[in-house]
C-alpha cells in the first residue's frame, strides 16, 4: 500500500466541524486550542457555534479549516500507533496546501493559521464586493473551458475570466470579473456544457485579479520559519512534488493567481504508485474528486470518530497483510471485505527465543514468534498488554518511547531504522528493514525478497 494525504480547501466548512473529534480525543482539542490561541481566541467558538455567515467569511473559513485538518492529522498519527506511516505525498486543494505543509512539518500550526487568516483577509480585500464571480462548469472538457474563457475575454475587453480549479475531468471552475464570467458561462453552454453553476463566493480566487494579494502575503510568509517537509508536497501551481524548503514561499505566492491543478495532482500520485488516498479535514469533497479522476484509487475521508475508526481499521494496519475480497481465515480480521493477517518475517518455533539451525536468533529484536512465524509485536494497541501502547510495531509501557525511529533518516549513519530501533546492520545481512529494499520487495530475515 502506498499512501497520499490530501487536505480540503474553502467550501468544506460547516458549523460544528471538528467538535465530535475534540470531544472524543484530547489531542484534537489541544490542536484546536493551539490554533485558537494563535489567533487571539474566538475561532473555536465560531467553529462550534457559528453563526454560519461569520464562519463563511474568508478570513475565518481558512484558519478554521486548517485547524480542523491539523487536529484530525494529529489524532490519526496518535491513534494509528505502530500502524502509522508517513505518506508518499501530501497535497491540499488551495487553502489545503497550507494544511499539507503543516502536516508535513514545514510550518507550525500557529504560523499556518496566522498566515491563512492574513491570506483570507487579503483575498477578500483584493476585489470590491460584487465585481468578481466564480462558476463551476460541468460536463465540459477542461481545454474547451479554457478556450471558452479566451472567447469571453474577446467580447469583454479589459475583463478577466480564467480557469481557477481543474477539479476533475468533468468539472472546471472559472473565476474573474462577474460580466466576463457570465459571458464564459454562456459560451460554455452554447458549445455543449451540461451545466454551469455560479458559486456563492466572496471573491474570485485563483485568477489574475488576486495579484494585489501577492506582495502582502509575501511579507507575511517571509516572517515564517519554513522547514523541509517529511515527504514531498505536490504544489497546486505546478502539480509537481517539492521537498525544497527554499521553494515553498514562491510556490504559495504563485498559487494565489494560478489555477489549482487538482486533476494533474492526483494523476501524479497514481503514476508514482499511490493506491490509497486519505482525505484529512472537514467534508468529503476531495474523496469524491479522487474517485472521479482515477477509479483505481481508494479514498478515505477522515473528519470525525467514525471516519477515523474506518481508516485505522482499513489503512493503518501496521505489520498486517490485507487481502481484498478474501474470506476470513483462522485468526484473520475481516474489515469490509478485507482480511488481514500478521505478516510473516520468517519461520520460528516455540517462543522464538532459541537460536535457529544456523545459530542465529529465530526472530530478530523487537519481533515475536506467533503461530510459527516471526511477526512484529503489535499492529495496534489491542495487541499489547494493559498500560502499553503500540508504536512502530513495538509495545511501549508507561509512556516511554521504546521506539526511537520511524525511518532511516531518524538514525545516525551507519545505523538504520529496524522497526523502531536504530541499529547497526550486521555484515551478514543484506537489509535491516523494508526501507533498505527496492519498492517492490520486503526485508525478510535480512534478505530483500
Amino acid at each position: 500500500m502506498k499512501l497520499a494525504f490530501v487536505f480540503p480547501g474553502q467550501g468544506s466548512q460547516y458549523v460544528g466541524m471538528g467538535q465530535a473529534l475534540a470531544e472524543a480525543f484530547p489531542a484534537a482539542r489541544a490542536a484546536l486550542d493551539e490554533a485558537d490561541a494563535a489567533l487571539g481566541g474566538g475561532l473555536l467558538k465560531l467553529m462550534f457555534e457559528g453563526p454560519e455567515d461569520d464562519l463563511r467569511r474568508t478570513a475565518n473559513t481558512q484558519p478554521a479549516i486548517l485547524a480542523v485538518s491539523a487536529a484530525v492529522h494529529r489524532v490519526l498519527m496518535r491513534e494509528a500507533g505502530g500502524g502509522f506511516q508517513f505518506p508518499a505525498f501530501y497535497a491540499g486543494h488551495s487553502l489545503g496546501e497550507y494544511s499539507a505543509l503543516v502536516a508535513a512539518g514545514s510550518m507550525s500550526l500557529q504560523d499556518g493559521v496566522r498566515a491563512v487568516r492574513a491570506r483570507g483577509t487579503f483575498m477578500q480585500d483584493a476585489v470590491p464586493a460584487g465585481e468578481g464571480a466564480m462558476a463551476a462548469i460541468l460536463g465540459f472538457e477542461p481545454q474547451r473551458v479554457k478556450e471558452a474563457c479566451a472567447e469571453a475575454r474577446e467580447h469583454e475587453p479589459g475583463k478577466v475570466v480564467e480557469p481557477a480549479n481543474y477539479n476533475s475531468p468533468e468539472q472546471t471552475v472559472i473565476a474573474g470579473h462577474a460580466a466576463a464570467v457570465d459571458r464564459a458561462i454562456a459560451v460554455c453552454k452554447a458549445k455543449g456544457a451540461k451545466r454551469a453553476v455560479p458559486l456563492p463566493v466572496s471573491a474570485p480566487f485563483h485568477c489574475s485579479l488576486m495579484s494585489p494579494v501577492q506582495p502582502k502575503l509575501a511579507e507575511v510568509l517571509g516572517g515564517i520559519q519554513i522547514k523541509q517537509p517529511n515527504a514531498p508536497v505536490i504544489a497546486n501551481a505546478t502539480a509537481e512534488p517539492n521537498t525544497d524548503p527554499a521553494r515553498i514561499v514562491a510556490l504559495l505566492l504563485t498559487q494565489v493567481t494560478a489555477a489549482v491543478r487538482w486533476v494533474e495532482t492526483i494523476q501524479k500520485m497514481a503514476v508514482n504508485g499511490v493506491d490509497t488516498v486519505v482525505e484529512i479535514g472537514p467534508g468529503k469533497v476531495l474523496s469524491g474528486l479522487v474517485r472521479r479522476i482515477d477509479k483505481g484509487l481508494r479514498a478515505y475521508p477522515v473528519e470525525d470518530p467514525a471516519g477515523l475508526s474506518t481508516v485505522l481499521r482499513e489503512v493503518f494496519a501496521y505489520g498486517l497483510e490485507c487481502v481484498d475480497g478474501a474470506a476470513p481465515a483462522d485468526g484473520g480480521v475481516a474489515a469490509k471485505g478485507r482480511t488481514c493477517q500478521f505478516q510473516s518475517f520468517g519461520d520460528c518455533e516455540g517462543d522464538g527465543m532459541q537460536p535457529g539451525p544456523d545459530g542465529q536468533p529465530q526472530c530478530l529484536d523487537s519481533y515475536r514468534c506467533r503461530d510459527g512465524h516471526c511477526t512484529v509485536q503489535c499492529a495496534g494497541h489491542k495487541d499489547c498488554k494493559e498500560g502499553e501502547v503500540c508504536k512502530v510495531g513495538i509495545c511501549n509501557r508507561g509512556g516511554k518511547a521504546v521506539a526511537s525511529c520511524t525511518e532511516n533518516r531518524d538514525c545516525i549513519y551507519p545505523e538504520s531504522c529496524y522497526y523502531g530501533q536504530c541499529v547497526t546492520r550486521p555484515a551478514s545481512l543484506r537489509c535491516s528493514s523494508d526501507l533498505d529494499c527496492p519498492a517492490e520487495n520486503r526485508c525478510i530475515n535480512g534478505v530483500c525478497q
